[in-house]
């Protein structure tokens, strides 16, 4: 059996221990984990709390029947799936249909052949696996989608939905929020002279520093080429400057690795801050801190520089991803 369908857990229920035990026997074996349940409520309480990948229901049950089970399971909200096994004394195809029409995605008619209900069950186990693999690529899909492939940080897109959330929660408890744009001085010459290559090394490199500088509660990520952002949280105004200037320190004091040698390169820093309840875009301290990045660039470069204005509101379209 493929690795991917091991230890798989199986919601069995039907209010005859008998019928649980034939089910049980025919799920023999140290690749399913199983669980039981003689009525409705017992079992979608169960299903509730482990979201079993396969059930196997009795239709008719004390409480209520199988058909509402399956239909409260399809009307689950959360990610996964189950794969749904409807038991029935009934042959009429009437009630098959209505199964089916509930979610189920077999069924088989009471009192059935233990060879046909685990083939039955072998017929599930591959959907289940199926399900397993685009489910595994869709979360590759998405990770790849929010990710700088170079960097292997989040990308612009990826900030901005981060950011955003992270700012609203600043706003509504009113901690500090800051955002930092951090940008190599003079790296043009470095492709230039040596090659995307080695440029590509510095920026792995730099990479490495920022997330050492980024505590689990704070976020970093690339914009593009070498620019990269920062958002700080829960550090006072009295403190901001001098958490970045230990940043652009060790990035002073960094011997960075090519094949050619070794390079020495500096970083400016731009500050843009937001602490009150008042309601501010992203977007809008992002540009502040591009000011500020600028104007340490002017400055001489190898500086932080911090905005002290307020954010503006963003034109139209202005830092759309």
């Amino acid at each position: 059996m493929n690795s991917a369908v091991k230890n798989l857990q199986v919601l069995v229920v039907d209010d005859s221990a008998v019928y649980r035990k034939l089910v049980e026997h025919a799920l023999e074996g140290d690749c399913y984990l199983l669980l039981f349940a003689k009525n409705g409520r017992e079992a979608f309480d169960l299903y509730d709390k482990h979201m079993p990948e396969l059930v196997i229901t009795d239709w008719m049950m004390p409480d209520f029947s199988g058909l509402e089970l399956c239909q409260r399971i399809r009307n689950d909200a959360r990610p996964g799936y189950s794969y749904v096994i409807l038991l029935t004394a009934s042959a009429d195809k009437g009630n098959v249909v209505k199964g089916l029409a509930a979610g189920a995605d077999d069924y088989l008619t009471k009192p059935f052949d233990l060879a046909e209900l685990q083939a039955r069950i072998g017929v599930g186990r591959r959907i289940i696996e199926l399900n397993r693999e685009v489910a595994a690529k869709n979360r590759m899909l998405q990770e790849m989608a929010h990710t700088d492939p170079l960097t292997g940080l989040p990308n612009r897109r990826a900030i901005y939905e981060w950011a955003g959330r992270q700012l609203r929660g600043a706003t509504r408890h009113g901690f500090p929020f800051w955002v930092v744009l951090a940008d190599l001085d003079g790296f043009k010459k470095v492709n230039d002279t040596y090659g995307h290559a080695a440029g590509d090394s510095v920026l792995q490199r730099f990479t490495e520093i920022l997330r050492s500088h980024t505590r689990a509660s704070d976020f970093c990520g690339r914009l593009g080429g070498d620019e990269f952002l920062m958002v700080i949280t829960h550090v006072s105004p009295e403190n901001i400057d001098t958490t970045v200037e230990r940043f652009r320190e060790e990035v002073e004091a960094e011997e960075f690795q090519i094949s050619e040698g070794k390079l020495s390169l500096t970083a400016s820093f731009g500050i843009a801050g937001h602490h009150s309840k008042d309601e501010v875009e992203f977007g809008a301290l992002v540009r502040q801190a591009d000011k500020a990045l600028y104007a340490a660039k002017r400055g001489g470069r190898n500086r932080v520089n911090r905005d002290l204005g307020s954010p503006q509101p963003l034109e139209v379209g202005e830092w759309d991803l």
